[in-house]
């Protein structure tokens, strides 16, 4: 019957068999030895004396029996019990050891078996004496030779362990470091698949694709085409490269091996290539299967940007076997390979070329609904209430990666854990957003009332100003509390936007300077809690001059720095040219300092309502700054979007800003407004002082 040839686990309750290991061995060799060499001491206790001292302790009858070695010429005598005290004189043996020893023994040297005799003879001694001659005796030779028999078997072993020892996978010793590090996967060791993976649907398409090419082969090379060799994950960090790679490991029923960039990397010239030639004679031997190198800018760096002087870069060997081995001479049919970098741009162009990497699958950061599904799968495990708005969270993180919101998640529920709640609410979210970009809160932190005041004006400059542009992001929160280095902080709602105008990018400028501005206009003078929006502000407007072309002077101009050769930058553009986007970009700032103290004058009352309440509160939301203003009359870009996607309607031109159609070579403003978002900062006012896409983390500056 087909039953019959099912395997049973009979064996579950037997007790496993003990394995073999030589180490046994060595450990009971090493106690008999030590046996040996301290038993002959354990009951007895031994002196040795002189020819003469011998002569006179024997003529007291001290001995009962006497051993002669006629070969040596030397004698052991043991000693009456009775004779014991006069033979060791006191203080020579400890006293433990005298009461426990059961045998007193004298050894001497004798001259010769003659005179022995001869001195027996004319004492009439009573001992009873026995001649022996040397024999051959194993366990001396052994004690003698023991530890030089030892180190050697101890030398035998430690180089069968270092060069692999005939075990799979290799010792791990100085021997088998061109060994490959890769780990191999099955679908019983990976439990995540593509429904654990939110968002990114087009790069999840690209790759279940790949699954469907070592699935079912047949249908894609029937028209003759062939499977892809590899596939290069792209995308800033946190955006779910390695996910992807985990999910693939996990739907594809082939073997995954999987291994680090740096794992190429050793202290040993040419062991890098040689893990490399090792990697794939194991990929082929399982062939189909695939290989997965996380972070393969580590050893895919472009040749010839760091010069060693003529010496040999182990880093270049390396790359240079990874590229022979993903497409050479040879064939790896079967062999696909999956790479993830954060670090494109320094990747070397032969490794990206097609036959290598046949798809690049930009894992890009969460848009709008990718937020969403992201957070709706943090928050299956998490105890909320109704309060929770899932859209509120995803609007509010723009430019927030799949690890960020998991962060953002995970802190709400140890904020409600340590207020002693039931239950994770919206407060909780607010405040986890709060910390994950500002910081601590530090209530505890001196400050004056004049340093609370200042910090009250600023901010509500900010939250003024944004207020009454058109294309400044909406406020959610104002705060003086401190946060992280931050004295003040203002949280605000990012438009998603593909592209960005000047006036939206001169709007965000004006709003960010409307601090310095109101400290100017309602103190009389200005203070060092604007230096992180001056060097945002900067920034962005040295952008709009040198990137964007948006200069009037320097119109639809790309001053782009390259670099030249790896030794340096070269700018292309002269001195002059340098000067007068010095004077453009003072220019613009200027235009908008101007345009946000005019604001604030117009605005001057309700400014400092706003400064009083948040004096009096210390933290303020929309519906208090909608009390103070009223409501603004711009419709939000992103809620008019939502809409038309749900309406399946086309997006209309709306509040003087067109659709704009995507291609395939615009990149994402948010991304790069150079220098809108800023590190750290001195002891300005925060770090999130507008939190539009800028500065929630949304962008690398480029």
């Amino acid at each position: 019957m087909a039953q019959d040839n099912k395997p049973t686990n009979n064996n579950k309750g037997k007790k496993r068999p003990l394995k073999f290991n030589e180490m046994w061995i060595y450990g009971i060799v090493l106690l008999i030895l030590t046996a040996l060499f301290f038993m002959d001491g354990l009951n007895g206790v031994s002196k040795t004396m002189s020819w003469n001292e011998f002569q006179q302790v024997a003529i007291k009858g001290a001995f009962d029996k006497i051993t002669v070695n006629r070969d040596q010429n030397t004698l052991t005598a043991q000693v009456k019990p009775q004779m014991v005290d006069s033979v060791f004189k006191a203080g020579e043996i400890p006293e433990s050891r005298r009461k426990s020893a059961e045998v007193f023994t004298i050894s001497t040297q004798i001259p010769s078996v003659d005179k022995f005799s001869d001195f027996y003879d004319q004492n009439q001694l009573t001992a009873q004496v026995s001649y022996e001659h040397d024999r051959f005796n194993i366990w001396s030779i052994i004690i003698g030779f023991g530890p030089f028999i030892l180190l050697i078997i101890f030398w035998i072993w430690m180089t069968r362990r270092m060069s692999g020892g005939g075990n799979a996978g290799g010792g791990g010793g100085i021997f088998s470091v061109g060994k490959s590090k890769a780990q191999l996967y099955d679908k019983k060791n990976v439990h995540v698949t593509f429904d654990n993976v939110a968002g990114l649907h087009e790069a999840k398409e690209e790759v279940e694709e790949i699954v469907h090419f070592l699935k079912n082969p047949e249908k894609y090379t029937k028209l003759g085409g062939k499977i892809p060799k590899g596939a290069l994950l792209v995308g800033p960090p946190g955006t779910g490269k390695t996910l992807l790679a985990k999910a693939v490991a996990g739907e594809a029923h082939v073997p995954f091996f999987s291994l680090s960039g740096s794992d190429f990397v050793e202290m040993f010239v040419g062991v890098g290539a040689s893990r490399v030639r090792d990697l794939f004679k194991q990929a082929k031997e399982k062939a189909p299967c695939i290989v997965f190198i996380d972070e393969i800018d580590a050893v895919g760096r472009a040749r010839g940007k760091n010069a060693n002087f003529g010496g040999n870069d182990e880093r270049e060997n390396t790359l240079n076997q990874l590229l022979t081995e993903m497409d050479g001479f040879g064939t790896n049919s079967g062999v696909i390979i999956l790479a993830a970098t954060n670090r494109a741009d320094i990747l070397d162009k032969a490794l990206l070329r097609a036959g290598r990497f046949d798809r690049q699958i930009y894992v890009d950061l969460p848009d709008l609904n990718d937020r969403k599904e992201i957070f709706l799968v943090h928050l299956k495990p998490l105890k909320i209430d109704n309060t929770v708005d899932v859209d509120l969270l995803a609007r509010q993180t723009p430019g927030f990666s799949g690890a960020d919101i998991a962060n953002i998640c995970n802190e709400a529920a140890l904020i409600a854990a340590r207020e002693g709640q039931d239950f994770v609410n919206k407060e909780n979210f607010m405040n986890a957003v709060d910390r994950v970009i500002g910081g601590l809160e530090k209530k505890n932190k001196m400050t004056t009332e004049e340093e609370r005041r200042s910090i009250a004006i600023h901010e509500s400059g900010h939250a003024t100003i944004s207020w009454m542009l058109e294309y400044a992001n909406p406020l959610v929160k104002v705060t003086i509390v401190p946060r992280g280095k931050a004295l003040g902080a203002a949280w605000y709602l990012p438009e998603e936007r593909q592209i960005t105008t000047k006036e939206a990018l001169l709007d965000q400028m004006c709003a960010t300077l409307g601090g310095r501005a109101a400290e100017e206009l309602f103190l009389g003078r200005i203070s060092t809690g604007a230096a992180n929006d001056l060097e945002r502000i900067t920034k962005l407007a040295y952008a709009m001059v040198v990137y964007y072309g948006m200069s009037d002077k320097m119109p639809n101009v790309n001053y782009y720095e390259m670099q030249n050769d790896g030794w340096g930058i070269s700018k292309p553009y002269s001195e002059d040219t340098a000067e007068l986007i010095d004077r453009e970009v003072q220019a613009i700032i200027s235009t908008q300092y101007e345009r946000a103290k005019a604001i604030l004058r117009e605005y001057a009352e309700g400014h400092h309502k706003l400064a009083n309440m948040l004096l009096e509160r210390e933290v303020i939301y929309t519906e208090d700054v909608e009390d103070i203003f009223g409501k603004r009359p711009w419709i939000s870009r992103t809620e008019e979007i939502m809409t038309n996607i749900q309406r399946k309607k086309p997006l209309v031109e709306s509040a003087g800003e067109k659709k704009e159609e995507e291609t395939g070579i615009a990149t994402d403003i948010e991304e790069n407004e150079a220098g809108v978002s800023s590190e750290g900062e001195t002891d300005g006012d925060t770090k999130s002082d507008s939190l539009d896409n800028d500065t929630q983390k949304t962008n690398e500056e480029q």
